[in-house]
């Protein structure tokens, strides 16, 4: 059982880093770029000496460059979206398909899913960073071609950069790439952009603006519509699927650009291997794995580990017509817990925010929900280097003895380390303790209820997009209940869901940090003071701490790798000092289930999403063999829907 990774699927909910690998890798990017000429070569950008694959390499080793291509790929909806009403994905209003942004949109590199911090050039054929790291120029592939047949150009990559970073375009954009001055065209293939301040991850940060047609949208008569008002116009753009049909917001098929330009390059090649890829998005849980069970779609993901044991079972499974297995991966966990809205007067004293934490007992749900199959989440950048442990190292002090006057002492002591319910220790005497820090907050129990003092009881509502946290709210709410708390679990649908959060109207909620091996200027949107106040940015915790905006500017600054993990640990005891999320739970594997005739490459990637690895690597077998192929999307009656022409060649108004 995981909480929900992003409540943007339509937009950059983590950040740029999480577009560039949405399909094929795990969202890492540098932070800690090498200026020196031997820190990269013209094909691509390394964070730490060379690049893993030479140029004039011809595939990644973790594809099958030989995978037959051919058939339908079905799938359900990949999180909480139930449905869909518009296509553009760069907008905050309203909800994109799944699969539109990764099928349909290109950039000007790519990374590699076994090494964390590379880019290869995609839709660029050569960077080229300043010697004195202020920009970074890219040279577009004269074979890059929009899926309207228009070349790609310099023009196109700015008109991008500039209408993502404008007043129409998501939030999470402009604070992302707030420190690039600007695109300039040198040329018709280079474009040119230029950097506020020398940040090392800036030049592999801009190789991940999508890249679209400034003709989308555009009428007959050239005159474009605003892009913020962009619902079902076809995107224009470069990647290697355009969309087929569409049906009332509930089902989409992509089918393969059969003149797709990229197909040989070597960082696509035995990539995106179906004629055509459908998702059907079904209206909860339940009702998808049914529909799985029942041959509908051909492959799922599972996040909650008591339907992995106990509903992945049944005829199918046994005669081998369903395979259900668990596939390891090397992500780091990052973080994932129950948010608490820092917003709220309840949720302000550190106190108060420790208490809660105190109140969960996580042992208990692992033996009773989860089958003893997760680990406890013990830092913001769990399962990696740059997680803290322990006491702070030298390297560590030196960041945050600057800080002390606005830090807890108790950073500059042991690391947090997260309440347990294993004996000696117990639930007991971790309730006990949370009732002195509630006391001390001035909070204490009378007239039935923990109250302050005003005499408002304590109160606050969790709120979730689709009930799949319900047993663990009730188990929780029964552990608060004790201290006198009144936890009210509610659902809502998707849409009202994501609005609330859109505007931090929420007490708490359950949210997990896209994974990042290599953190950046993400964290500048999902922690600074400066977007806390967003509407629609990352920071939902609401934090506003001028010591944590100083350790992450460090950390986006940092030119080693020790200088990155020193950043990382200093920052993850600030904010794990802050109680400001209730730390959850963590998997090392994909589960994954899928009919037979499905098959991937034998070399598992390091760094992968599950979704990504399935659409972008997977194929299927039938195809080649002279058997008839048939998809879980053939087998289901469609509905009629709406055909999508493909993106219209420009008119002579338009040129």
């Amino acid at each position: 059982m995981n909480a929900r990774t992003t409540r943007h699927p339509h937009t950059t909910r983590g950040s740029l880093r999480g577009f560039v690998f949405s399909l094929t890798v795990v969202p890492v990017l540098a932070a800690g770029l090498l200026l020196a000429p031997a820190a990269y070569a013209k094909y691509a950008i390394a964070q730490y000496g060379e690049p893993k694959y030479p140029q004039g390499f011809t595939h990644f080793d973790y594809v099958n460059p030989d995978a037959p291509r051919g058939g339908t790929l079905t799938l359900a909806n990949p999180d909480r979206r139930t449905s869909f009403d518009k296509f553009n994905p760069f907008t905050l209003r309203g909800t994109s398909p799944p699969g539109v942004l990764g099928l349909m949109f290109e950039t000007l590199g790519i990374g590699s899913a076994d090494e964390p911090a590379t880019v290869y050039g995609l839709l660029a054929d050569d960077i080229a960073v300043a010697p004195d790291g202020t920009s970074v120029t890219f040279h577009i592939n004269p074979a890059a071609r929009f899926n309207n047949g228009d070349p790609v150009t310099a023009q196109d990559v700015k008109y991008s950069f500039d209408t993502l970073m404008g007043p129409q375009s998501a939030p999470g954009f402009k604070v992302m790439l707030s420190d690039v001055k600007g695109a300039t065209v040198l040329d018709k293939r280079r474009v040119r952009f230029d950097f506020r301040r020398v940040s090392p991850d800036l030049p592999l940060l801009v190789a991940t603006v999508p890249v679209f047609s400034p003709k989308w949208g555009a009428g007959a008569d050239g005159k474009r519509k605003a892009f913020d008002a962009l619902t079902f116009e076809t995107p224009i753009a470069s990647g290697p699927y355009l969309i087929e049909s569409y049906d009332g917001g509930r089902r989409i098929t992509f089918r393969r650009d059969p003149k797709y330009w990229g197909r040989e390059l070597p960082v696509r090649r035995g990539t995106y291997n179906f004629d055509r890829i459908v998702y059907k998005l079904y209206s909860d849980d339940i009702v998808r794995l049914e529909g799985f069970k029942a041959g509908e779609f051909d492959a799922t993901t599972e996040f909650r580990a008591r339907s992995w044991v106990r509903s992945y079972v049944g005829k199918r499974f046994r005669d081998g017509e369903l395979i259900k297995r668990e596939f390891a991966h090397h992500n780091a966990a990052g973080m994932q817990g129950f948010i608490l809205n820092v917003r709220r007067d309840m949720f302000r004293d550190v106190r108060v925010r420790r208490a809660l934490g105190l109140a969960l007992d996580y042992q208990w749900l692992n033996r009773q929900l989860f089958y003893n199959q997760y680990q406890r989440i013990y830092s913001y950048f769990t399962n990696s280097d740059l997680a803290a442990r322990g006491m702070p190292s030298e390297a560590e002090l030196k960041l945050l003895e600057p800080l002390r006057k606005k830090l807890d002492p108790a950073v500059f002591g042991p690391m947090v380390v997260q309440p347990t319910t294993n004996p000696p220790a117990s639930l007991r005497e971790n309730l006990r303790e949370a009732r002195q820090l509630l006391a001390q907050a001035g909070w204490t129990y009378r007239d039935g209820a923990l109250r302050n003092a005003k005499g408002e009881p304590f109160v606050f509502e969790f709120l979730d997009d689709g009930g799949a946290m319900g047993p663990v709210a009730s188990a929780y709410a029964r552990n608060l209940a004790k201290l006198g708390i009144t936890l009210n679990f509610r659902t809502s649908d998707f849409a009202l869901y994501q609005k609330r959060i859109e505007t931090f109207d929420f007490d708490m909620i359950s949210l997990r940090y896209p994974d990042s091996q290599i953190p950046g200027t993400e964290l500048i949107d999902r922690f600074g003071s400066q977007s806390a106040n967003v509407d629609g940015s990352d920071n939902v915790i609401g934090l506003k701490d001028p010591a944590v905006d100083a350790l992450v500017a460090s950390l986006v600054r940092a030119h080693t790798y020790e200088d990155l993990v020193a950043s990382a640990r200093a920052l993850d005891r600030v904010l794990m000092h802050g109680y400001y999320i209730v730390p959850n739970w963590f998997s090392s594997t994909h589960r994954m289930a899928y009919r037979q005739y499905l098959r991937f490459p034998e070399k598992l990637p390091q760094y992968y999403t599950a979704e990504g690895w399935l659409v972008s690597m997977w194929w299927d077998s039938r195809v080649g063999q002279g058997k008839a192929v048939t998809s879980a999307a053939s087998e289901v009656p469609e509905a009629s829907g709406a055909p999508v022409p493909p993106a219209p060649a420009a008119s002579a108004a338009s040129r």
